[in-house]
C-alpha cells in the first residue's frame, strides 16, 4: 500500500481513498454475497463498508488493509442478518391448481439471487482454504451457506473459502480462535455442498458447451424426449423468490410444458452467472413483434446432464446487461 496515497486519503482526498479500496472492491462484494445470498443486499453492505472505512480511516494503523476491510464488511453482514426487519418476508405467488400439483414446498432461500460472472474476482485464498473460487461461488454452494446459523456461516466462509487462519478469523469476528474453531466444526457438520466438483464440467469447456447445446436445442424445439434426456433423473427446478420447487425430470418436464416454458417461439440468450451457464429467457408477445423477458435461468451440470434449473425473476436482468424486450427477426 502506498503510504502517500493513504496520507492523502486520511487528509480527506476521496480520489485517494478510491485508489486504496478499488483493487479490493470485487472480492469484498463476493464475500458479502456469499454470506447474504443476495447481490442487492451485498451491494448495499459493500457501500456501508466503504463508508465506514472512510469515516474510520484516521484510526486505521496502515497495516493489512484487506483484512481491515474484511473485518468491517463481515460485521456489517452479520448485523444485517441479525436485524430481521431489513429483509422483507416473501409472498407466495398464486398459481392455478393445475400448476401447483407439480410443485412442493422448497427449502431454497427465497432471497437467493444470481451473481454475474462479470463481477467475479479470483482473489488468492489463504493456504487453509478448502474450496476454490469455482466451487465457492456456485449457486448451490451459496444457497447451502444460507441454511447455516450466522456465526457458523461467517466462520466457514472466512476459514474454508478465504483461508484465513483461526487467529485471523477470530480477530475479524472479535472473538477467540477457540470460538471460531468450534463454530467451524459445527458448520462443517451441517454444510454439505450439493455439487461434487469432480462431476461438474469445467466452466467454458467443450464438455460444458455440449450439455448446454443439448439443453437449448431440446427447449427451443419443445422436444420432450430431448428434455428428459438432458435432465438427470433427480433434477430439481427452483424459482426464487417463490418457495416452491419441482423434483424429478418427468415432473419438471410436465410443469414446464404446462407453463409454456419451452417450445417453438421461445428465445434463450446465453449469459453466465455464478461461473455457470445461464440464459435470459424470452417469450414472444402476441400483440407486438417483440420477445419479452420472462426470467433468468441458471443451470447446474453433473457430468453430461443438467442436475438443476434455477429460474429467477426478470428484475435481475439489468445487472446482466439484458434488455427487457428483443425485436423478433
Amino acid at each position: 500500500m502506498d503510504e502517500t496515497v493513504l496520507e492523502r486519503a486520511r487528509a480527506g482526498d476521496g480520489h485517494a481513498f478510491q485508489e486504496l479500496v478499488e483493487p479490493l472492491r470485487r472480492e469484498i462484494l463476493m464475500h458479502c454475497y456469499r454470506i447474504l445470498g443476495s447481490l442487492h443486499d451485498a451491494e448495499d453492505i459493500l457501500q456501508e463498508t466503504l463508508l465506514s472505512a472512510w469515516r474510520a480511516l484516521d484510526r486505521f494503523d496502515g497495516r493489512a488493509l484487506r483484512a481491515w476491510l474484511y473485518r468491517i464488511a463481515t460485521n456489517h453482514c452479520l448485523n444485517y442478518l441479525r436485524d430481521g426487519s431489513r429483509r422483507p418476508q416473501p409472498a407466495l405467488l398464486s398459481r392455478p391448481a393445475s400448476l401447483t400439483e407439480c410443485l412442493v414446498r422448497s427449502d431454497e432461500p427465497w432471497w437467493l439471487e444470481p451473481y454475474p460472472d462479470s463481477l467475479l474476482d479470483n482473489a488468492a485464498s489463504g493456504p487453509e482454504a478448502r474450496y476454490d473460487t469455482r466451487e465457492s461461488i456456485a449457486l448451490s454452494f451459496v444457497a447451502g451457506l444460507q441454511r447455516l446459523p450466522v456465526q457458523q456461516r461467517a466462520a466457514l466462509v472466512l476459514r474454508d473459502v478465504l483461508g484465513f487462519s483461526a487467529a485471523e478469523a477470530a480477530d475479524l469476528l472479535d472473538t477467540t480462535p477457540a470460538s471460531v474453531n468450534s463454530a467451524l466444526a459445527r458448520a462443517r457438520t451441517g454444510f454439505r455442498p450439493e455439487r461434487d466438483p469432480e462431476q461438474v464440467p469445467l466452466p467454458r469447456s467443450a464438455a460444458e458447451a455440449r450439455v448446454v447445446e443439448r439443453f437449448v436445442d431440446a427447449f427451443e424445439r419443445g422436444d420432450l424426449g430431448g428434455v428428459l434426456a438432458v435432465l438427470t433423473e433427480d433434477a430439481r427446478l427452483t424459482m426464487p423468490p417463490e418457495p416452491l420447487e419441482c423434483n424429478g425430470s418427468r415432473a419438471i418436464a410436465d410443469f414446464m410444458e404446462r407453463v409454456g416454458f419451452w417450445g417453438p417461439g421461445i428465445k434463450l440468450v446465453p449469459i453466465r452467472a455464478n461461473n455457470q451457464p445461464a440464459f435470459g429467457f424470452y417469450r414472444p408477445d402476441p400483440n407486438s413483434s417483440v420477445w419479452r423477458a420472462r426470467g433468468l435461468i441458471v443451470l447446474s451440470l453433473r457430468n453430461d446432464q443438467v442436475s438443476s434449473v434455477t429460474r429467477f425473476d426478470p428484475a435481475c436482468f439489468d445487472r446482466f446487461g439484458l434488455p427487457r424486450t428483443l425485436p423478433q427477426d
